[in-house]
C-alpha cells in the first residue's frame, strides 16, 4: 500500500485544486509542477475525492439559492406538470451534462492511458488558452449578448465540456470559451459554467470514491476537503465579481506562459 501524502503535499495540492477548479487555467497543468519539483508520489484517488468534494461544496454553497430554486421547480413539475424559468435552466444544465457522461463512460480508460503526458497537457493548455482569448475578444466586440443559453447552445457547451476530459484543457476554460463564442455575456458564461460544474464534479467524485483502492486518514481527508473548499469558494466569489472588469485575456496569457514552461522544462 502506498504511503499517505504528507501534510505539506495535502495542503499544496488542495490549494492548487481549489484555486484552479473554477478558474480557466487547467488544474492538470498546475498539479504537474509540485509533483515534478518536489518528487512527490501520486496522492491517490482517496485524496482526489476529498479535494473534489471540497470544491463541490464550495460551488453548492455559492449557488445555494439557485439549487433550492431548481429543487422547487423540479418538484412542481413532477407534481403539477408546470414549468418555469428555473425548471428550464435545470433542464439546460441536464442537457449540457449528457455529453461528458457519454464520452467519459466510453473513453475514460483510453484518456487515462494515452493522454496524461506532460506534452499533451502543455499543448492543450496552450491551444485552449488561445481559444479562450479568441472567444473573449470576439464576445467583447459583439453588441448584443444573451444571458441564458438556449437548449442547443447548452448542448454545444456540454460538448465543449466533454473535450475537457483531455488533461490540460480546463473544464472551466473551455465551457466559458464556448459560452462566450455562442454569445453569452461574461457573467452569464461564468454562471452557467459553474452551475454545470456541480453535476460534473459530483459524478467525478462518485466515480473516484467507488474505484479508489487506497485509503486516507480522516485528518488528511478533512484537511484536503476544507482547504480545497475554502480556496474554491474564494475563487468563485472573486471571479464572479471581477469578470466583467478583467475579462479572460489575462488568464489566456497565463495559460500560454504555463504551457510554454511545461514544454520547455518538463
Amino acid at each position: 500500500m502506498e504511503a499517505s501524502p504528507s501534510l505539506l503535499q495535502i495542503v499544496v495540492l488542495a490549494v492548487i485544486q481549489g484555486v484552479t477548479e473554477f478558474l480557466p487555467i487547467s488544474s492538470s497543468a498546475h498539479l504537474i509542477l509540485p509533483a515534478q519539483l518536489a518528487d512527490w508520489p501520486d496522492q491517490g484517488l482517496a485524496f482526489d475525492t476529498a479535494v473534489h468534494l471540497g470544491t463541490l461544496a464550495a460551488a453548492m454553497l455559492h449557488f445555494r439559492r439557485d439549487l433550492a430554486a431548481f429543487g422547487r421547480s423540479g418538484l412542481v413539475f413532477l407534481t403539477q406538470r408546470r414549468r418555469n424559468d428555473d425548471f428550464d435552466s435545470l433542464a439546460r444544465i441536464g442537457v449540457a451534462t449528457l455529453p461528458i457522461v457519454v464520452v467519459g463512460g466510453l473513453f475514460a480508460d483510453e484518456i487515462e492511458t494515452h493522454l496524461r503526458s506532460t506534452t499533451v497537457i502543455a499543448i492543450a493548455t496552450i491551444v485552449f488558452g488561445l481559444a479562450l482569448w479568441w472567444a473573449d475578444r470576439a464576445n467583447a466586440e459583439r453588441p448584443a449578448r444573451v444571458s441564458t443559453p438556449t437548449v442547443w447552445q447548452a448542448l454545444w457547451i456540454g460538448c465543449a465540456q466533454a473535450v475537457a476530459l483531455i488533461p490540460g484543457t480546463s473544464r472551466a476554460g473551455i465551457t466559458i470559451a464556448a459560452a462566450l463564442a455562442l454569445g453569452l455575456g461574461r457573467t452569464a458564461a461564468l454562471r452557467f459554467s459553474f452551475l454545470l460544474a456541480i453535476p460534473a464534479i459530483a459524478a467525478a467524485s462518485l466515480l473516484m470514491a467507488v474505484t479508489a483502492e487506497d485509503t486516507l486518514p480522516w485528518f488528511a481527508f478533512a484537511t484536503g476537503f476544507v482547504v480545497a473548499g475554502l480556496c474554491a469558494w474564494v475563487c468563485i466569489e472573486a471571479f464572479m465579481r471581477l469578470v466583467e472588469r478583467i475579462g479572460m485575456v489575462p488568464f489566456a496569457i497565463y495559460r500560454l506562459v504555463l504551457g510554454a514552461a511545461l514544454l520547455a522544462f518538463f
